[in-house]
């Protein structure tokens, strides 16, 4: 299997290092870290032209086969001007002086009326301008999915958009501006985004809890009195324990801000194994290189629970670990309450006809029967799954069989959502909305997941109607 180095990179450019993302708090993108695609052996690999230089890879064929070791090489009112015309008009001048008085009142008399009805009209082509530009704002607004707030004093009071539908499990969730050393992230959007999030799900999960997101994930939660509980996590890496510490650190302070009563769990990890094995050239989860990883990553687990320990809470909130499909190791699952598993159709290289099937399939096989052989027997979740809708670049525009699409899009939450609530499925949704400063960095289909647009307008899609608590 590749490792990240080994990408191919354009003439002339460095290949990107894993440490500039982690030494910012910046999850790296999934084509570095390997994010979601781990499903194909590396003996079916090959790069397209357009791709090489951005790491994107897909299979020979175009099924999903072997899952016992896969690689993970990754790619992201118009105004027109009034046409005016005058016409002259002109009195002759009579000598009689009463004639002339006559003419003078009635010409003034003329203008006034005149006057008068252009004021009329004028005033009723702003009053239906105001009408028109009144109207094509409400339709924008009742179409988009933005938030028209009924006390904008009280968050909690918020008209609910008719295009969203609370049918999905969890929803997978980074505010806007949360990527350090930047943190541009403010309370106003992010309950904004709570009050979209809560008419589609009850459940989201975070990455990590740099840029204070935690905190402002629970106090928007707080303020809206929406029903949400939220996965907090901690986006911890192996060769530096500081991102570890000041992300544990800001996740106990919220929590004694806040409470407790909206947390659901604490995720410790995002992809650590995958990351790790990747850096050390390998991808068996459960050899010994894999049982050096878990070693290291055991103990943040054990301190996070400590800590919850010291808030009397180890009993009521779990603690669990997110990896790639195929990265977990045993000894990191035996040590957590729940696992959250990548899991992408995209990435694995398998046609949107396909997809929600095989996302299934391969949660179950790979996943749950795996966990379900443990003696602790942790819940699974699949953490990520979706589709993108669009490509930066024609290279990565598909995976093979299929394409980055709406439409295709649109296929994948009529085929996996409603089934996977039926089955019993606990799944977060890749993802809320598309991430600009992913497209900016990295191109491809890397910003383009969401099932809202970076503006937060819902795209064009219809959310498949099958409530769930």
């Amino acid at each position: 299997m590749q490792s990240y180095h080994d990408l191919p990179t354009a003439a002339g450019a460095s290949t990107p290092d894993l440490q500039d993302y982690y030494d910012n708090g910046i999850p790296p993108p999934h084509r570095l870290s390997g994010i979601d695609d781990p499903y194909v052996s590396s003996s079916v690999i090959r790069s397209t032209p357009d791709s090489a230089a951005r790491g994107s890879y897909y299979s020979t064929d175009n099924m999903p086969l072997s899952t016992s070791g896969y690689s993970n090489m990754e790619t992201n009112a118009p105004y027109r001007n009034p046409e005016y015309s005058s016409s002259q008009w002109l009195e002759k001048q009579q000598s009689s002086s009463r004639r002339s008085k006559f003419i003078v009142i009635g010409s003034i008399v003329t203008v006034l009326v005149l006057i008068a009805v252009g004021v009329a009209v004028g005033v009723v082509v702003s009053k239906n301008n105001s009408s028109n530009k009144s109207s094509s704002s409400s339709s924008s607004s009742d179409t988009s999915g933005a938030v028209k707030p009924t006390d904008p004093s009280d968050p909690s009071t918020f008209v609910k958009n008719d295009k969203l539908k609370h049918s999905f499990y969890g929803l997978a969730y980074t505010p806007s501006g949360s990527q350090m050393p930047a943190c541009g992230n403010s309370l106003d959007a992010v309950i904004e985004d709570i009050q979209l999030l809560s008419q589609l799900t009850s459940r989201i999960r975070l990455y990590g809890a740099d840029c204070n997101q935690t905190a402002l994930v629970l106090d928007a939660i707080s303020r809206t009195k929406v029903n949400m509980t939220v996965y907090l996590g901690n986006y911890n890496i192996p060769t530096d324990s500081a991102p570890y510490e000041r992300q544990r650190d800001a996740i106990m302070d919220a929590i004694k801000t806040y409470g407790a009563d909206h947390v659901a769990g604490v995720t410790v990890g995002n992809e650590y194994m995958l990351n790790f094995l990747t850096g050390q050239g390998a991808e068996d989860p459960n050899s010994a290189i894999g049982n050096a990883g878990a070693q290291l990553l055991i103990p943040n687990i054990t301190d996070t629970r400590n800590a919850l320990t010291a808030l009397s809470l180890d009993k009521t909130i779990p603690v669990g670990t997110a990896d790639a499909g195929s990265f977990f190791n045993n000894e990191v699952l035996a040590a957590v309450d729940y696992g959250m598993s990548n899991v992408h159709p995209w990435f694995a290289n398998v046609s949107i006809d396909q997809a929600a099937d095989w996302t299934n399939q391969f949660f179950q096989e790979n996943n749950v029967i795996v966990a379900n052989s443990l003696p602790n027997k942790p819940q699974m979740f699949i953490a990520e799954t979706g589709w993108p809708t669009k490509s930066s670049d024609a290279g990565n525009a598909s995976n093979g069989p299929s394409t980055a699409s709406v439409e295709n899009l649109q296929k994948f939450l009529d085929t996996f959502v409603c089934q996977a609530n039926q089955n019993g499925t606990g799944y977060f949704y890749f993802e809320y909305f598309d991430e600009q400063w992913k497209d900016d960095q990295f191109g491809g289909v890397e910003g383009w997941w969401g099932l809202f647009n970076k503006d937060k307008t819902l795209k064009d899609i219809t959310i498949p109607d099958c409530l769930i608590d």
